[in-house]
């Protein structure tokens, strides 16, 4: 049990291999999952700034008459 066998020493090369070989693969993924998530938070953010605050995104559009009677 205290010997590795060379199975389990070709899955740790395989490994390595996988996990650092070739033109920094884990750093490319890492910087992909990044972006991933930095596009969610950004497209989270509330972005009608310009747009009254009940017109803004989740709120129902008012009625011309409903309009009104807040303006008065």
């Amino acid at each position: 049990m205290g010997a590795m066998s060379i199975w389990h020493w070709a899955l740790v090369v395989l490994v390595v291999v996988v996990v650092f070989g070739g033109r920094g693969k884990l750093s490319s993924l890492m910087g992909d999952a990044a972006k991933g998530v930095r596009a969610f938070r950004d497209g989270l953010k509330d972005t009608d700034e310009d747009k009254p605050r009940d017109e803004r995104a989740g709120a129902l559009p008012r009625t011309e008459s409903e309009k009104e009677d807040l303006k008065s």
